[in-house]
């Protein structure tokens, strides 16, 4: 295959063996389909799924069963365009829209691709054999996952590009929120992104709710007008929201958020609780008459993501709190389970990365 001579026949990646066993080792370079395109990954941004996998051997019920290569949240360059000649050219800077919807026996909604039965997602244990994920210096992918990036639009930020689209999928559940009061319960990575998405949209009013000062920080720097702990309860209720976005994924951050929605208001889940069955204020929800919307991953909003990160309407810097070279990747993951004290921290693929 033309240009096959530029790989080597090895990389280093991030592979997940068990529960507490990560591990940065060299894995071996399949070559790639014709439909594939090889990537040289320059950023990964660290995904809770991922940190799920390490420390516990599953994400959810997606149970590790075999070493897995993690990572989902990828930008890099086109080194080797795909042969049958669809997809980006080399030297294409791209981000990486990591579904794969499939058919099933479930039906659903035709235009909402991410909720087919049978899809797949990089870095996902969710089938055997997994599906691995692209934290890899180098990587073939379909052609038709890449997304072309502005020339002016840098790799770091762009490495935040597969986060926003969920965040913005999120907001566009909500519907239209130009002029609304909007509430926003877990400023990690997605709520801070979610927060940067409202204030785009619109809102009028934006409030930020975390147990922990520096994802409020970052919350109020990409647009929160208003910052509130977790433990003030009172506060909360008295925001009175139109549109909740709740993004903690636990069943006390989903109190929060249905307690703090206006009469009539909708209530966003994006937040991934624990499978099985959750304490819910459920009669809120039918004395106020909320409309709880779930939010699961995204279809197209990432070409909307990089048209808004590109026009600057976007700003997402400070949601990047860290950045790790590969070799150091250990570290970043041991840095990116302390929700206190970061935001998104980012794996830096690059060979010169740390020199």
């Amino acid at each position: 295959m033309p240009g096959a001579a530029l790989l080597p026949s090895t990389a280093p990646a991030v592979v997940a063996h068990a529960a507490g066993d990560l591990r940065i080792e060299d894995i071996p370079l399949a070559a790639p389909a014709s439909d594939e395109a090889v990537i040289e990954v320059a950023f990964g941004g660290i995904c809770g799924s991922d940190l799920h996998y390490w420390l516990h051997g599953a994400a959810g019920e997606s149970v590790l069963k075999a070493p897995m290569i993690l990572g989902h949240e990828i930008v890099g360059t086109v080194l080797q365009s795909a042969a049958d000649g669809t997809g980006p050219a080399a030297g294409t800077r791209v981000a990486v829209h990591p579904a794969t919807p499939g058919p099933g026996s479930v039906p659903y909604p035709e235009d909402r691709p991410n909720l087919s039965p049978g899809c797949t997602y990089l870095g996902s244990a969710a089938r055997f054999p997994h599906t691995d994920g692209a934290f890899s210096r180098y990587t073939a992918l379909p052609a038709r996952m890449l997304r072309a990036l502005p020339d002016h639009l840098g790799l770091r930020t762009a490495a935040l590009v597969e986060p926003a689209a969920v965040a913005w999928h999120a907001v566009s559940r909500a519907g239209e929120v130009k002029g609304k009061t909007a509430l926003v319960i877990g400023s990690g990575p997605i709520g801070a992104l979610a927060v940067a998405v409202l204030k785009r949209a619109g809102a009028r009013r934006i409030v930020a709710v975390d147990m922990h000062a520096k994802p409020l920080e970052i919350a109020r720097a990409v647009g929160a007008d208003r910052v509130l702990r977790g433990d003030e309860t009172e506060a909360i209720e008295a925001v009175a929201a139109d549109v909740v976005i709740e993004s903690s994924g636990s069943h006390h951050g989903l109190a929060s958020a249905m307690k703090g929605a206006v009469r009539g208001g909708k209530v966003v889940m994006v937040g991934l609780l624990p499978s099985g069955p959750q304490p819910v204020l459920i009669s809120l929800a039918i004395t106020r008459e909320l409309e709880l919307l779930g939010s699961f991953r995204f279809n197209d909003e990432i070409d909307d993501v990089i048209a808004a990160l590109a026009d600057g309407t976007l700003f997402v810097d400070p949601v990047v709190t860290h950045t790790f070279p590969l070799d150091d990747g250990l570290e970043a993951f041991d840095v990116a389970r302390n929700s206190a004290a970061s935001g998104k921290v980012l794996l830096d693929f690059r060979p010169d990365a740390g020199a």
